[in-house]
């Protein structure tokens, strides 16, 4: 066989080395053969080729001969090993002074080929029994010199192999164990390797969170009290796992790590949740995707019993939401009294300070921790000038508005039927009587829709009287005197038209909505006042939503003059959108009502009812979209810049 290996390696001595240093070199491995369970046979055909080594290198003339083939052929094969070539029957001796000498990968192959047909030796010979020890000390030494040089996976896939090979040879069931251990102990070190890898590398990066994920759950979690016997690296305590698993976190991915999180929650683990809903508020702020923020919210508050105070996580996240009442709540039920007192002793106003607590919670504690999220500069005011924040903040809003409005008619609708005398109930037949015609001519459009949704309890409730019901509410008496309906396309020079159902979308409660946005007041100023009064506040609210919808419409403004200039970009940017679709929006909006909720020297928050309704038409006058009469609970936060209030922020109900 050739060995790939010259005499100065095999024997242990450098090319400089006189012939008594290699003597004595000579009787040193004689007397140290390896004591891992060789044979007998093994062990002597090993010193007789320590022995011919060492006469060939005593032998001035042999030596000088040697040295000149040595040269040539590092001449003539500059990138080959030179090697010695062997007799068979000496070719277990060969590879263990291979092993001995340092080679254990090359030692490890040869020694898996010869146990391979059809080199393949006799069952139960002693040639068998030391090719099987040779291949598994030698795959464990290889695998540990990958691990040196940090390639990790290839480690394990060496080891692997030798696994396999004792398997097959079905021999040495104590060296089969130990390189099982030592794969096992390998594994957060390949976790490491492969995850560590390009973004590119798929594959590899996949191996690696399959890894990872069979690491944690075979030791029952991410916070399991224990260690499991049956656990791949049970010599692993919790603080190594978990300054281990902080290490790896940042070669992972956002994305990656809210699946891995969400997978072991599945499985009980409550850390993995807390972790899964910082990655998921990772995830909405750095990609300016507010569903995850209202995932991580809804995640935060279904979590169990744990040591994380919620709270000021779910303030920041309302905060972020736009929700800036809920957040207020949730801040002011922290139970860190450290916290309360910095909140409380924050320069500025108290959206103010949690702005500045969210902006530090986002770049200490959620956006570290990595791979593809950048945690530094967080900058709060580009994430509520985002479009696609405004646009899910304003759905929402909406959302929520016509959900109140729904839930409040039906309610209402509710109590009339639970009121109606329901034994003096009789079908009418409209057509026989022409009062109903002229009662059905004085509705308007909430109590058209009223009824309708009326008939619909009446059915779940009686349905053997809905028809008698529906009627009977349809025309029982009025407490109040009916609204009157005003056409708003309809109209004639010298007064109005006759109220028509034909279109009900063209009526509206005249007693609810103002008909127009009221007069921009031409001499609008700014309120300096120290203690402004309810009404100069509602002259300030006004102002705010006419301004707003004139500028929606593409016409002059003065919003600069109540509002910060963030809200002015945010609505700047939805007219924008407005303008490159090729869009119009026009916004109908009025203070109904007004209470103050609390007022600092330099913040004041209120509560207002405002009736609202919009319409978005395209360039050829198409209604794209439209939002009906309805009633909106707005908050609205005044600060005071300098000595001016300004609008600083307003959530929607």
């Amino acid at each position: 066989m050739d060995l790939p290996i010259d005499h100065f390696r095999l024997l242990g001595v450098s090319p400089s080395a006189d012939p008594a240093s290699i003597l004595l070199r000579l009787q040193a491995r004689s007397d140290s053969p390896p004591e891992d369970g060789f044979t007998h046979e093994g062990l002597l055909q090993r010193q007789a080729l320590l022995r011919r080594s060492a006469d060939l290198l005593t032998d001035s003339i042999a030596r000088a001969n040697y040295e000149a083939a040595l040269l040539s052929l590092s001449s003539s094969h500059p990138n080959e090993t030179v090697g010695l070539d062997l007799a068979a029957s000496s070719e277990v001796a060969g590879l263990i002074l291979l092993w001995e000498a340092g080679a254990a990968y090359e030692a490890f192959q040869l020694a898996r080929q010869g146990l391979q047909p059809p080199q393949a030796p006799a069952l139960g010979s002693g040639r068998e029994a030391d090719l099987t020890l040779l291949a598994a000390l030698a795959c464990r030494d290889a695998a540990r010199d990958e691990q040196q040089q940090r390639r990790y996976e290839s480690a394990a896939q060496l080891l692997r192999e030798g696994i396999e090979l004792q398997q097959r040879m079905g021999k040495l069931s104590d060296q089969q164990a130990s390189l099982q251990q030592e794969l096992d102990d390998l594994l957060p070190y390949r976790v490491l390797d492969l995850l560590s890898r390009d973004l590119s590398d798929a594959d590899a990066r996949q191996r690696g969170i399959s890894l990872l994920d069979g690491l944690v759950r075979d030791r029952g979690g991410l916070d399991s009290d224990g260690l499991y016997v049956d656990a791949p690296v049970a010599s692993m305590g919790q603080a190594d796992f978990e300054s281990f698993f902080q290490q790896i976190r940042r070669f992972l991915t956002v994305q990656e790590q809210i699946d891995l999180f969400c997978g072991w929650l599945a499985e009980g683990s409550i850390e993995a949740g807390c972790l899964a809903v910082f990655a998921m508020a990772a995830a909405g702020y750095s990609r300016r995707k507010p569903e995850f923020l209202e995932q991580a919210r809804d995640q935060l508050q279904q979590l169990g019993a744990s040591d994380l105070d919620p709270m000021p996580l779910l303030g920041c996240l309302d905060l972020l939401l736009g929700n800036v009442s809920e957040a207020s709540l949730h801040f002011s039920a922290i139970s860190d009294q450290e916290l309360l007192r910095w909140l409380a002793e924050h320069p500025g106003d108290h959206l103010a300070a949690q702005c500045e607590y969210c902006r530090a919670w986002l770049e200490r504690d959620v956006l570290p921790g990595y791979r593809d999220v950048d945690a530094a500069g967080v900058d709060l005011d580009a994430w509520f000038a985002d479009r696609d924040v405004q646009a899910y903040v304003d759905r929402i809003d909406r959302q929520s508005a016509r959900q109140n409005l729904s839930t409040t008619v039906s309610e209402a609708g509710l109590r009339s039927v639970l009121t109606a005398d329901v034994s003096s109930l009789q079908p009418v037949d409209p057509d026989k009587d022409p009062s109903i015609s002229d009662e059905l001519d004085s509705l308007d459009v909430a109590s058209i829709g009223s009824s309708r949704r009326l008939r619909l309890v009446v059915a779940s409730a009686l349905v053997g009287l809905m028809a008698a019901l529906a009627a009977a509410v349809m025309l029982r008496p009025r407490s109040t005197a009916p609204l009157t309906l005003q056409l708003e396309l309809e109209r004639q020079e010298s007064g109005e038209r006759k109220p028509s159902i034909k279109d009900p979308t063209t009526l509206r409660p005249e007693a609810t909505l103002q008909p127009e946005i009221s007069q921009v007041n031409p001499e609008l100023q700014p309120l300096r006042s120290d203690v402004p009064d309810e009404s100069k506040l509602r002259m300030l609210v006004q102002g705010w939503l006419d301004n707003k919808a004139l500028t929606l419409q593409g016409q002059p403004s003065q919003l600069p003059v109540v509002a910060r200039q963030r809200l002015i970009d945010r609505v700047d940017q939805q007219r924008a959108k407005d303008v490159a679709a090729g869009n119009t929006t026009v916004v109908k909006a009025a203070v109904t009502s007004l209470d103050v909720v609390s007022r600092q020297p330099r913040r004041i928050e209120l509560k207002a009812q405002v009736a609202y309704r919009d319409t978005t038409t395209d360039q050829s006058g198409i209604v794209m979209d439209r939002t009906e009469p309805t009633s909106l609970t707005i908050t609205y936060i005044f600060g005071r810049d300098g000595d001016q209030w300004k609008l600083h922020e307003y959530l929607s109900k």
